[in-house]
């Protein structure tokens, strides 16, 4: 029998469970066997040089289009979902926000946003009292009253573009976010504005996967875990000070060190 959203039962804490995880693109193999836990109330910092497979794997976590799941299990809540569509994944409370957000025009933020929460939550919410639960997400992470009003994404700074999915985490309340270098393309000031949003939803009932380049961010969002991604593999896992040692040695370094040959773009050091 097909899997459905409602056949998943929770079963306490919940958790993203990845195991022994290939994947495909276009007939090219970009994920070559990962394994990776994140529960609830965990941060877990992705990272790696550029082509090593880091939003492959966060697509293929969503199950979006055009990434084939060649080997292994993806589980969420204790259930296999690698059958489940996207939309049935954020459902059950498995979140993506993406590198690059889409422009919808003639959708205002408000309205993108209840209608997102009424599909992920099947809840059948009012105008007014969906206003004031998303004015109550707006003050916690300091969202003007402007940006609501506006087109999705439309004319939007790469700051309010990263910051509106952040909202929209806030809004939806999963227990796992999957960050798809959330950081990307930020200035200092965007940086630390949407890195204190996450930390401001960051707790006991969130669980969060963050991908990225940069060891800046992880000055405002401490990890539990850091794991470094390279040629489609975790090749080294630690806790926060691996951070700076990145920094310090370059992914190159890091591969020499390792005994691993080389992958592409391996020689840029995180940031870079």
């Amino acid at each position: 029998m097909a899997q459905t959203a409602e056949n998943v039962m929770d079963t306490g804490t919940v958790a993203l469970e990845i195991e022994g995880l290939k994947a495909s693109v276009e007939g090219k193999e970009i994920l070559k066997g990962i394994d990776l836990t994140v529960r609830q109330g965990e941060v877990h910092a992705l990272m790696g040089p550029n082509g090593s497979g880091k939003s492959t794997l966060a697509n293929v976590l969503m199950g979006r289009p055009g990434y084939e799941l060649t080997e292994g299990t993806i589980r969420f809540r204790g259930q296999d979902i690698t059958k489940l569509k996207p939309d049935q994944r954020a459902q059950l409370g498995l979140f993506l926000a993406f590198q690059y957000p889409t422009e919808i025009p003639g959708v205002s933020v408000v309205n993108f946003l209840r209608s997102a929460y009424k599909a992920v939550k099947g809840d059948q919410i009012s105008a007014l009292a969906f206003r004031k639960r998303l004015k109550e997400k707006m003050t916690l992470l300091g969202v003007e009253d402007q940006m609501v009003s506006r087109y999705v994404n439309q004319g939007f700074s790469g700051g309010e573009k990263k910051k509106n999915e952040i909202l929209q985490l806030a809004v939806l309340e999963p227990h796992i976010a999957i960050l798809d270098e959330t950081d990307s393309g930020l200035d200092i000031d965007s940086l630390r504005a949407v890195a204190t949003g996450v930390r401001q939803l960051v707790g006991p009932s969130l669980g969060v996967l963050l991908i990225t380049h940069y060891q800046r961010i992880l000055n405002y969002v401490t990890p539990d875990r850091i794991h470094v991604m390279m040629a489609g593999r975790i090749v080294l896992s630690g806790g926060p000070e691996l951070a700076p040692e990145l920094e310090q040695k370059g992914y190159e370094g890091l591969s020499r060190e390792l005994g691993l040959e080389a992958a592409e773009d391996v020689g840029a050091k995180p940031g870079e």
